[in-house]
């Protein structure tokens, strides 16, 4: 008998012994569990975002781009006098700009490592906040993968939300260990310093600030330093900004100011459809979201139903803890963090809910806050419980995370395919096009020509017409490139070097390069001619007139005369026109029918005796401009 209690006494101390070993194991190796989790959320990043290109700038890109080409650093970066007073943001605009040059291609690449990023980021909290990896994955993926990117990846001022968002989550992340255990003074103080910073990455972020009472409150701080930390580092940035742009008042979304735009009833309903949103549900335009509720197929309604009920299993579960806890510091503890999470979404909503409208990318730090919150009720839920795996408890808790993460992914999938819905996608998408069949095809022969655009049903502003071409020139010039519109191609004489013809395809948001077209259309040429204006002794042609009818040629030989050079040109059926050649330059001026096509043939009694080529059967005899305006 005591030798059998002597053995069980034994094997417990081996299975002791083995769980720590193996504890210690996991331990020494677990950098290797967050490096394949990082490198699966980098690759998830990528494979969402496929397809989404910046391949030209228009609007407030192009505008911003325009200012780091023609303002000095310290115009760019402080902006005095202007609507905004962003620094923190505008200097990491200009070291990105300064580091991409005329590659605007590498714009969206940027874009989502920098998402990808900061889903890194969000893995670790919701790590920290769960007590398991595979929660933390989960909340990163349902990150990436939402919808709510797109400003962030398809737009080069992205840079400024995923920097502000970054900024508010650590806001919250050092407030929470702050009042959890970790109270050191540090923190506090901390969350005060991006507080500040992210005021000056974008203005609606002044609305955290009763974050910073409320975990004071909840950490029942008697200390006024900490106080006088919060309070100091919201009197500094209205007094930054009132010195920098002679206002307090945040300036609202489309040139409009917060203070006359504000409407309770309408900032009330607004605040609403944000929580729609976080919850999956598009409760806004489609020019905003891409497909309204309303309009989403019914797999959709029902992916984003079965996964909000996932989540709110586990709402009812915390709430039992909630209310059911019999320790009364335990219960005030929980009651804090709850508080914590659910304020930080709270003034979030509030600042995107004062202005004109709702946008997703405004409810983008919500969501991710709305993540954070639900690994740490997962955390909540299975505190003390033995590890499985990659998770404390696969079921039920892990199971409804997953489940929801499952279920809105294909949704999301869904209405990230709606994108070209969004407000900005289709124009987006015509500067896309605008750059392929211009800088992209060209390369830098572009400079210098003049672009004709067939119809201007896209109404291309002045700026960007002056602008667009200019950052891809090395130079930030792109001297003598000019942009011209016209309803035909009858408003253009024939196509020569120095230009190029587009069309626009509202059909497809893009543009078609009809150059080749229109050059041959206007100037058919059988044999003999070629675009660099040589011809050669035998020559035949097709030209169309221009509107007075009228075809203007200049015939240049640089070669030698010895004397009694002629050319010979027939136009149509009529006699042959002889023209002598008594200069280097012979001007001569046919008429016709405005518009007429005219067939001509060309003939010289001489060519050119020292030319380096013979382009086709017959030798190089003379240069010929061919006018029809």
């Amino acid at each position: 008998m005591d030798s059998g209690k002597e053995a069980e006494t034994l094997d417990a101390k081996e299975r002791i012994k083995f769980r720590i070993g193996f504890s210690r194991m996991e331990k020494k190796y677990e950098w290797k569990d967050h490096l394949i989790f990082m490198g699966l959320l980098l690759g998830l990043a990528v494979w969402v975002n496929r397809g989404i290109e910046i391949r030209g700038l228009y609007m407030d890109d192009l505008y911003f781009w325009s200012c780091y080409g023609e303002q000095s650093f310290l115009q760019y970066v402080f902006p005095m006098g202007s609507t905004r007073f962003r620094f923190l943001y505008y200097l990491a605009a200009w070291l990105e700009m300064a580091v991409v040059g005329n590659r605007v291609a590498w714009f969206v690449p940027i874009n989502i490592l920098l998402n990808a990023a900061l889903a890194w980021y969000l893995y670790f909290i919701a790590h920290r906040l769960s007590g398991a990896k595979a929660i933390g994955f989960l909340a990163g993926s349902m990150f990436l993968s939402s919808r709510m990117a797109y400003y962030q990846i398809g737009q080069v001022l992205g840079l400024m939300e995923t920097m502000a968002l970054w900024m508010a989550v650590a806001v919250l992340w050092c407030l929470y260990r702050y009042i959890n255990g970790e109270g050191r003074q540090s923190l506090l103080i901390r969350a005060c310093l991006l507080y500040f910073g992210v005021c000056f990455v974008h203005e609606r972020y002044m609305a955290l600030l009763p974050l910073l009472f409320l975990a004071l409150l909840l950490r029942r701080c008697k200390n006024p330093a900490l106080w006088g930390a919060g309070v100091g580092s919201f009197v500094l940035v209205q007094a930054i900004r009132a010195l920098t742009i002679g206002s307090v008042l945040p300036a609202g979304t489309g040139g409009t100011q917060v203070a006359d735009t504000l409407n309770i009833p309408q900032a009330l309903k607004f605040a609403f459809s944000q929580a729609a949103y976080v919850f999956g549900i598009n409760a806004g335009p489609e020019h905003l979201n891409g497909c309204p509720w309303g309009q989403s197929p019914l797999w959709v309604k029902l992916c984003v139903i079965l996964a909000d009920m996932a989540v709110l299993f586990m709402v009812c579960g915390l709430l039992s803890r909630l209310f059911g806890h019999k320790g009364k510091g335990r219960r005030w503890a929980l009651w804090a963090n709850v508080l914590l999470f659910v304020g930080f979404i709270a003034c979030n909503i509030a600042s995107s809910s004062v202005t004109i409208r709702v946008e997703l990318r405004w409810v983008y730090v919500s969501l991710a806050g709305a993540l954070l919150f639900l690994s740490w009720i997962y955390g909540e839920l299975t505190r003390g419980m033995k590890k499985e795996l990659y998770l404390k408890r696969l079921w039920p808790w892990g199971a409804l995370f997953g489940v929801y993460v499952l279920l809105m992914l294909p949704a999301e999938l869904f209405y990230r395919s709606c994108y070209p819905k969004l407000y900005l996608w289709p124009d987006q998408l015509r500067y896309n096009s605008l750059a392929e069949e211009t800088y992209e095809k060209y390369g830098e022969r572009i400079f210098g020509k003049t672009i004709y655009i067939m119809g201007n049903s896209y109404e291309m502003s002045d700026f960007t017409a002056r602008t667009f071409f200019k950052v891809f020139d090395k130079d930030r010039l792109a001297e003598g490139t000019k942009v011209e519109f016209i309803d035909s191609i009858r408003d253009i004489g024939l196509v020569d070097e120095d230009m190029l013809v587009l069309r626009e395809d509202p059909e497809h948001n893009g543009f078609q390069d009809i150059t080749d077209f229109v050059r041959e259309l206007k100037l058919k040429v059988d044999y003999g001619y070629y675009q660099d204006g040589w011809m050669d002794e035998h020559a035949s042609l097709t030209v169309m007139a221009g509107k007075d009818g009228t075809i203007h040629l200049e015939v240049m030989y640089p070669g030698i005369m010895n004397g009694g050079e002629m050319i010979t040109i027939t136009k149509d059926e009529d006699e042959p026109l002889q023209l002598p050649v008594q200069s280097s330059v012979v001007d001569a001026t046919l008429t016709a029918d405005p518009w007429q096509m005219v067939h001509l043939t060309f003939d010289y009694n001489f060519y050119m005796q020292n030319a380096q080529e013979q382009r086709g059967k017959d030798r190089l005899a003379a240069i010929v401009h061919i006018l029809a305006d």
